[in-house]
C-alpha cells in the first residue's frame, strides 16, 4: 500500500471538515425548524385561548352592563372589566410575541440573520472575558 502524501492528507482533512460543517448546518436547520413548529403550535393554542377569553369577557361585560345602573354599580363594573381585560391583553401580547418568533425562524433569511446576530453577540461576550 502506498503512503499518502501530505497533499492527499490535507485534501482528506478538508473534505472531512466540509462534511462535518454540512452535517452541523443540517442539524442546526432541523432544530430551528422544530423550534419554529413548536412555537407555532404554542401560538395557535395561545390565540385559541385568547379568543375564548375575549368572548367570555364580552359576554360577561354585556351581562354586567344590563345589571348595573347606579353610580356605585358602574364603578364596580368598570373595575371588574379591568380585571377581565388585563388577562386578555396579556394573552394577546403573548400570542403576538410567539407569532413574531415563528415568523423570524420560519423564513430562512431572517433565521440566518438572527442566528448570526446570536453568534456575534456570543463572540463579543467571549472577547470581553
Amino acid at each position: 500500500m502506498a503512503t499518502e502524501t501530505q497533499t492527499q492528507r490535507q485534501e482528506a482533512a478538508t473534505k472531512a471538515a466540509a462534511t462535518r460543517k454540512r452535517t452541523a448546518a443540517k442539524r442546526s436547520a432541523s432544530r430551528t425548524k422544530a423550534s419554529a413548529t413548536q412555537t407555532r403550535t404554542a401560538a395557535r393554542g395561545t390565540a385559541r385561548a385568547a379568543r375564548g377569553t375575549a368572548a367570555e369577557a364580552s359576554r360577561a361585560a354585556n351581562r354586567r352592563a344590563d345589571a348595573a345602573t347606579s353610580g356605585l354599580e358602574a364603578l364596580v363594573r368598570r373595575a371588574e372589566r379591568t380585571v377581565v381585560l388585563i388577562p386578555v391583553g396579556a394573552a394577546l401580547e403573548a400570542r403576538d410575541a410567539a407569532i413574531n418568533t415563528v415568523r423570524t425562524y420560519t423564513r430562512r433569511r431572517s433565521a440566518r440573520q438572527e442566528l448570526n446576530r446570536f453568534e456575534r453577540r456570543g463572540e463579543k461576550a467571549l472577547k470581553r472575558r
